[in-house]
Parts: C-alpha cells; structure tokens; sequence
C-alpha cells in the first residue's frame, strides 16, 4: 500500500488531465497520473508525422475493412491512415447506442490533445449569466470575473495566437500574433459589417504558435508552420498538447509519476472514513487490478468516460454512484449542434491566392439571445467561415504540355460556412451503465442516450437563413445549404453529467470543481460543465482545472482536504 500511495491522483492525461497533473506537480504534490491507453512521447511516437502520402500503405486512405468494422471513427474528419494510431477503434471499445451517438476516443499518454482541433475562445459573462437568466439546467456558481484571471494563465503557457478586438461577446485574451484572412474572406468581414450592427466578423483564435515566447521555447516548442498535419502529432511542438507541454513540465519537477495501460474501474469509497480514498485499476495487457491512494482525486477522463466512472463508483453510502443522493448523475448531458453548412463560390480575385494551411477559421461570436431572450429559440450558435482555392490536379486537359499548365492553376474562388450551436442541457439526455454487459476489463458499457430537440432544430434552420442571407449580402454565388444529419458525439465536445452548481440536491460539484459530497474528488473535464456555450470549451476546461488545483492544495494546506 505504502509504494502505491501518493498525494494526488490524476485520471486521464489528457488537455485538462496534463494540466492538473502540471500544477499539481509544481505545487509540490507526488502526482500519479493514470492513462487507460498506451504510452505515447513527444516526437519518438509519432511515425507519421513527416510521410508523404506515397510512403503509406493505402496513400492516407482508410481501407474498406476497416470503415465496415469501425463505422463511427471513420466519419470522424481527422481519422486517416496518417492519424488512425490516435483513435480508438469502435469493435475494440463498444459502448451502448440507445439514440444514435457517434463517442470518438483517444486513448493513449495525451488523450486527445494530439487531435483536437485547436480552436480557444473565452466564455463571455452572457455564457455564464444564461441559465440563471433564461431558466434552463441550473445557475453557473461562477462568472467571468471568477475565470478570467486563469484564462490568461493558461494562454500565456500555451500560446493562443488572435487578435485584439474588445467585443464583450467574445472577451479577448493573451495573444500571440493573429493569422490573417486571406482577401476575398476579408472582402466578405468588410461586407456583413457594413449591413449588420450585431455582427462582429475576426480570425479566429487558436492554440498555435505563431511566435513562440520564451515561456514556450522552454517548453522545447517552436514556431507552427501552417503544414495543416496535426493530428499526426508536431515535430515542431508548435500546437498545444500534454504531450509537448504541460506533461513534461510535470515531469521536470520530479513529482510526475505517469502509468499508462490502466483502465480505471471505480474511486474507491471508505464507508468508515466518510472519504474516497483511492482509484482502483484494471491493467490494460494484464488485466490484473491493482489500487492507488491518495489525498486528492482529479477526474479528467473525458465527459462520458468521467460519468461513467463515477456512477461505477459505488459504495453502501452511494449505492448510486458516488455523490449521486440526488440522482442527476449522467444526466442533463449537452454537446454542439454542427450539422448546418452552407456552401458558395465567389467571383473575381483570380489573380490573388494565399500563404499556407492556415490552421483556424473567419469567426463570428453567437448574436442571438446574447443579452436577452428575443428568439422562439433558446440559445445561438457561433458562425465560421472560410474561403479557398482548390483546382490543382484536376483539371481536364490532354496529356503533355497542356496538361500540366492547366493542372498548375488553382481553381476558382469556393466559401465553406458551418455552425457551433450551443445544445440545452435536458435530463432526457443521459448515460447510464449497462446491467448486464461488460467490457474486457471487467467495466459495464455505457449505455448513452442522447439526442436533438425541436430548440436545435429551430438553431439550424435559423443558421441556414441567416448563412445564406449574409453570404448573399456578401456577394457570394450558387448558395447551397447543407444539413449533415451527423449523429450527436461528432462534434467531439460532449459536456455534462456531472454539472457545477450552486446546490447539492440538484448539481454534483461546487464553484470550485469541487464534488459537494465528496470534498476530496475534483472534476474538470466536460463533465463538469452545466451549459455548453456556443465556444469551443477546451480553455475553458484548462481555466477552470488550473483554478479547481489552486483551490485544492490551499483546502489541503488547511486541513479541509486528505
């Protein structure tokens, strides 16, 4: 018991399990982070990250096999033959599909901070001010004010490239030098700014670093080279990951214990002491099970992952699921509706192209029911948009000469617009646990039970409008809408299930991350968050973790935590 003993425990490794793992370790705690997948290092791990197409196999393409056995991860965007090592194959880890739900997975040292998409907006004081305000799931405990001060705290560590715009929709933050629109996308920003007073059109902000800080050199990262192949995992180090940047400054403290290959089981409740006192594991190759202790619990699993393991936490005190007196665990689970596109082309510019993959989009922050209810929806969605040139190779020319001029030319002007609609979080949306099937380690499958509501279909018919309508004031051409149908989880940032509040009876965690009844347990991951907002959520998830350690070893230090 004594060599599996530490002071903190940390369940997963990835965006916001790497952060906990940071800080805790440069607080000085001995900190055992648990990963259920293998072990993945930076640049030793990542074979694919300079091939060329010609050197794969199958050219970067998936085979028919594999997109018969594995249907959900192949209609994930970034699953390829490049990147397929990062993902989790469907018949190797099922799971219980009550509504359609596509769950994308990582498992491996890093999680999914090897293939997210790298998008960082703030939350506005409207995002943590509207469930109070409208009525719906329950009153963030905190507000912007409380969060600020960390979101610069991480943006400065990871680096986040924008520009500095002061709109209060979408606050601005610690920037590195912003990616610039190329001319017809800012030809487009100029246009719906000249017909519209509630829409502010900016490049959108990533985790990339355009000029990288010493904070960021010492970190071993440099300079993003705008290659557009980062799910392979960066040679430059040059996007965040836990990986390239919050693990090894972990590891640097002498603190940082890392165990890869553990699926953990359940937390481990002490009827008798009143406390969680420890995680237990099943090996992943062995599947022999093993139990850490420690005084302090971070949960960052990833969402579903995280509920999952908690309501698997069972005891004669939380026969339920541990916290779960008031029966909300797994429930009241949120995500983003991206299923609206509208498509264009746009004439002229011919003589003009650009520089690079620019890794980010055109963004505009929600404009609908920001300030107060006006819509027969609830909520809004964030809008993005693009503009490019493609042509090259496929021209119609015969062969020879002609043939390669005609294939050297890009092709004319295309514009791509897409939604981020922000999801109400219901109790109809829930996972729950199998009663009677397993996985190989022993884990009951989860059974998820998530779906669209009539809100999100008013969302999107409203995205459709307003999308054709600006692009149309834009003089953009042939319009098209497009309704991708795609199943919830395909967004990738489902939220919820184990939601802050102010009020044990109807959230599981306080304003502090917090879980009200079991005050040594912290959950940071999607998991935690009572509303979904129209932004991406990732810094939001390494705000508030960096935040809930802060607050957890000033408890520790009191006594009133281990």
């Amino acid at each position: 018991m004594k060599s599996n003993q530490f002071d903190a425990i940390v369940v997963g490794s990835g965006i916001s399990g790497g952060w906990a793992a940071k800080e805790l370790c440069e607080k000085g705690l001995k900190t055992l982070v648990l990963e259920r997948g293998r072990d993945v290092q930076h640049l030793k791990d990542y074979p694919t990250m300079t091939s060329a197409p010609w050197e794969m196999p199958h050219r970067n393409q998936i085979p028919r096999e594999d997109k018969l056995e594995n249907p959900v991860v192949n209609r994930c965007y970034a699953y390829k033959e490049d990147t397929q090592h990062f993902f989790v194959k469907d018949s190797e880890h099922p799971y219980v599909q009550e509504k359609p739900f596509d769950w994308v997975r990582g498992y491996q040292v890093g999680g999914k901070s090897l293939i997210w998409a790298r998008q960082t907006q703030r939350w506005s004081k409207y995002d943590f001010e509207g469930p109070g305000r409208d009525g719906f799931a329950v009153d963030w405990p905190i507000r912007y004010e409380d969060v600020a001060p960390w979101y610069s705290y991480v943006e400065r560590f990871v680096g986040i490239s924008g520009s500095y715009e002061g709109l209060d929709t979408l606050p601005d933050g610690e920037f590195l030098k912003a990616w610039e629109m190329n001319c017809v996308e800012k030809e487009i920003q100029q246009r719906i700014k000249a017909v519209y007073d509630d829409r502010d059109v900016i490049i959108g902000r990533c985790a990339h670093l355009t000029e990288p800080k010493e904070v960021h050199l010492q970190q071993g990262r440099g300079q993003c080279m705008a290659r557009n192949q980062c799910y392979r995992g960066c040679p430059f180090g040059a996007y965040f990951s836990s990986n390239s940047s919050t693990l090894p400054t972990a590891a640097k403290t002498g603190n940082l214990t890392i165990r890869p290959d553990s699926v953990v089981h359940s937390l481990i409740y002490d009827d008798q002491k009143g406390k969680v006192t420890g995680v237990r594991v099943v090996d992943r190759v062995t599947k022999e099970s093993t139990e850490y202790f420690a005084a302090v619990i971070f949960l960052n699993a990833s969402a579903l992952n995280t509920n999952l393991i908690l309501l698997n936490s069972t005891s004669k005190r939380f026969p339920d699921g541990l916290g779960n007196d008031s029966g909300i665990l797994g429930k009241y689970v949120a995500f983003h509706n991206y299923r609206g596109v509208v498509n264009a082309n746009y004439e002229g510019f011919d003589d003009k192209y650009y520089f690079g993959r620019r890794p980010t989009a055109v963004m505009m922050p929600n404009f609908r029911n920001v300030k107060k209810q006006e819509m027969d929806f609830m909520r809004g969605y964030m809008t993005f948009y693009s503009a490019g040139r493609a042509g090259f190779g496929h021209a119609d020319a015969p062969f020879g000469a002609e043939f390669k001029e005609a294939n050297s030319k890009p092709g004319p002007w295309s514009v791509y617009m897409m939604m981020q609609g922000e999801t109400i979080p219901k109790e109809s949306n829930h996972v729950s646990l199998s009663p009677d099937q397993q996985d190989e380690w022993g884990v009951p499958l989860l059974q998820i039970n998530v779906g669209y509501d009539e809100n999100d279909e008013k969302i999107l018919r409203d995205f459709h409008e307003q999308g054709e309508e600006m692009l149309t004031k834009a003089g953009c051409i042939n319009i098209r809408r497009g309704d991708s149908k795609q199943s919830p989880g395909l967004d990738i940032h489902e939220m919820g299930g184990v939601r802050m509040g102010r009020d044990p009876k109807t959230s599981l965690l306080n304003g502090f991350n917090q879980m009200h009844l079991a005050p040594n347990v912290f959950v940071t991951d999607g998991a935690c968050m009572t509303s979904t907002g129209t932004q991406n959520p990732s810094i939001t998830y390494m705000a508030l973790t960096a935040r809930a350690v802060d607050y957890a070893v000033k408890e520790m230090k009191k006594g009133n935590i281990g």
